[in-house]
């Protein structure tokens, strides 16, 4: 087979040129048509944020009762 971009003498079953790196067919799957996977809002952190304080607070009070018993 030949390469359709830069014309080398390529395998029949290669997917891309070894010398040009270009592909020698189209994709089988499609990149989602939605736009860039990047655009899409972030999730909030609002639960680990206080997940986070209540564990903060559990330690704190643990540690407080601690030291009261001594």
């Amino acid at each position: 087979m030949i390469c359709t971009h830069c014309g080398t003498e390529i395998a029949d079953k290669a997917l891309i040129c070894y010398r040009c790196g270009r592909a020698t067919s189209e994709p089988r799957v499609q990149p989602p048509s939605g736009g860039s996977l990047f655009d899409r809002p972030r999730r909030s952190r609002r639960p680990l944020a206080a997940i986070v304080a209540v564990l903060l607070l559990a330690l704190l009070a643990l540690w407080w009762w601690v030291t009261r018993a001594l």
